[in-house]
């Protein structure tokens, strides 16, 4: 196992790993010296005016404190309209719409792929921001340009007071525990549940924010028990062929919740099924009501035909999301956007490939027909092209 290079100078991956992931903030100072940020803030309010984006604008009244929330798609007039200061623009899934942004995005691949969100960029004048508050994930969130102000510290979950009648949620009465000012290279983790406050130190400050998700466990309940709901018929049912005599036929007995828990552990204990689920359900798109199929559908020959005249660069779609299960010695179940294939042989060195890397070149006679027809499928859902 290669060594993972670490995006936290000198605390390795492992340390990070060990010591603050999800424990404990982390200001990691010149973390990325030489960055060049892919989207610049006209390129950002562009992004922010588009149909498919998902954009947001945060407007904060400092003369009551008070706080406006407007979601896009917004058009010039409105960045036009905007005050001098104490705005802030967010634009969701960045990468998902500019290919240069990927690259950031890879130097955070030691967590696993099917953990990750998206990256967010915010833009905010002087004295923008969101309020003191906290989210349900970790974040790193890396500044690109401009000074922000970082105050961060506590735990927080549901029950924490929040102010009442806020479009956004603001944490009241809150005691920072660090406060820190990041400029540009510098990089801050936040823990979930961590209380936090960015507040922009300059009239140009650009933050990267790379979210990892975390399913809640309602969504991991509802959503495994549609889809081994989906799989049974009416045929499949309770059964108590040891029933006995018992002195009240009111009274719910020991027996029967062990039976009801036994249906469980059935299809809980059930590998396959289960990790045909968790994949599907944790590689499902970000925005899934967006179309991203081909526009022409290709067929095995026609990509066998393009393999001829020479070498493909085959890219990930950077919406899409992929992971994979072992499930034998060469045998993997390849997840991609929500869709499950399983792969032997050279086929599952194709899809461990793909998952493990943005980009890879197919050659000729590298591949079998069944490698090349999972390539075709990939293709054709959209979930991967070539350049």
């Amino acid at each position: 196992m290669t060594e993972q290079p670490s995006p936290f100078g000198n605390i390795s991956v492992e340390t990070f790993l060990q010591e603050y992931w999800q424990k404990k903030p982390l200001l990691i100072r010149n973390a990325f010296p030489d960055l060049e940020a892919p989207v610049g803030p006209d390129e950002l309010a562009g992004l922010a005016c588009e149909e498919d984006v998902e954009a947001r604008l945060v407007v904060q009244n400092p003369e009551n404190d008070d706080w406006e929330l407007q979601h896009g798609p917004f058009n010039e007039e409105t960045f036009a309209e905007l005050p001098e200061k104490n705005w802030t623009l967010l634009v969701q899934a960045v990468d998902h719409w500019v290919p240069e942004a990927t690259d950031l995005v890879e130097q955070f691949r030691f967590i696993p792929n099917w953990r990750y969100d998206d990256l967010m960029v915010s833009f905010a004048s002087q004295g923008g921001g969101v309020g003191p508050h906290y989210d349900n994930y970790d974040v790193f969130l890396i500044q690109t340009q401009g000074k922000r102000r970082w105050e961060v510290g506590g735990f927080f979950d549901q029950n924490s007071p929040r102010r009442p009648n806020m479009p956004v949620m603001i944490i009241p009465d809150w005691e920072p525990e660090h406060t820190w000012v990041l400029e540009p290279g510098d990089m801050l983790y936040i823990p979930p549940q961590v209380g936090h406050n960015g507040v922009s130190e300059s009239d140009d400050c650009m933050t990267y924010s790379v979210g990892f998700r975390a399913p809640s466990h309602a969504e991991i309940l509802r959503s495994f028990t549609d889809f081994v709901g989906e799989k049974l018929t009416s045929e499949s049912r309770y059964t108590d062929p040891g029933l006995a005599l018992q002195a009240n036929p009111g009274q719910i007995g020991p027996e029967a919740l062990q039976q009801v828990r036994d249906i469980f552990n059935q299809y809980l204990n059930d590998d396959k099924q289960l990790s045909q689920w968790l994949g599907e359900f944790v590689t499902d798109p970000k925005y899934p009501d967006l179309d991203q199929s081909a526009d022409e559908e290709i067929e095995l020959a026609q990509l066998q035909a393009a393999l001829a005249d020479g070498d493909l660069l085959l890219s990930r779609n950077e919406g899409s999301r992929f992971s994979y299960y072992q499930l034998g010695e060469s045998i993997v179940r390849l997840f991609a956007d929500g869709k499950s294939f399983e792969c032997s042989g050279v086929t599952c060195s194709l899809a461990t490939s793909l998952c493990q890397n943005p980009n890879i070149v197919i050659n000729q006679g590298e591949w079998s027909d069944d490698a090349l027809t999972l390539l075709v499928e990939l293709l054709n859902n959209g979930s991967v092209y070539c350049e």
